[in-house]
């Protein structure tokens, strides 16, 4: 056994733990307390491996799973940026990115490599693996929002249309789990859960 190697790896094992003290804006189903971001992750990779069958294209599951598991540790050091937090989102690559090199440069250097070419991999948003996993991210926290009565949307004053830019995103992964999505979200338009702001 390299003892070197396995006290880089526990180090970085021990450093993701703090993942679940990033709390995110969603909160759980039954209108729960918020979650946080390693249970986010630990439930988008759990709906990948169970809704795979609606990907697009034929995709290597495990890749995928493991994208989900790591595409939030950055936020350890750059904080949770809320999907529709205008200012946030300028800032965030550069905070991103200078936490991958950080968390990621724990791993022995073969690890290290291979968990930023996954992390870049999910972030440039081009493979079958890295839309289908950034599906499940947009998928995870609209079922729990759909099953809390639109609660964080309307929490956050949230529109319509800053709601479709998002979701709109997920038919490159999945049409069939968009379609739904946009079908529940009509839903929600009615019963004044989310904001019409489009024009008739």
């Amino acid at each position: 056994m390299d003892r070197e190697r396995l006290a880089k790896q526990i180090d970085f094992i021990l450093e993701v733990d703090k993942e679940k003290n990033i709390q995110r804006q969603t909160h759980l189903s039954n209108h729960g307390r918020r979650e946080n971001d390693a249970e986010h992750a630990w439930h988008m990779a759990l709906n990948a491996y169970l809704l795979k069958e609606y990907a697009n294209e034929d995709i290597d599951i495990a890749k995928v799973m493991i994208m989900c598991l790591i595409h939030d540790v950055v936020e350890i050091d750059a904080g949770d940026t809320y999907a529709y937090d205008a200012e946030g989102l300028k800032t965030q690559k550069e905070r991103e990115d200078k936490a991958k090199e950080r968390i990621f440069g724990l791993l022995p250097e073969d690890q290290k490599e291979m968990m930023i070419s996954l992390f870049d991999e999910f972030e440039a948003f081009e493979t079958p693996e890295s839309c289908f996993a950034h599906a499940m991210d947009n998928f995870q926290p609209f079922l729990l929002n759909d099953s809390n009565d639109g609660g964080d949307w309307m929490e956050h004053g949230v529109s319509i249309s800053q709601v479709l830019g998002r979701q709109t995103q997920s038919a490159k992964g999945s049409k069939e789990l968009s379609d739904y999505v946009l079908e529940k979200l009509e839903e929600h338009v009615a019963k004044g859960h989310i904001k019409e702001d489009r024009k008739k």
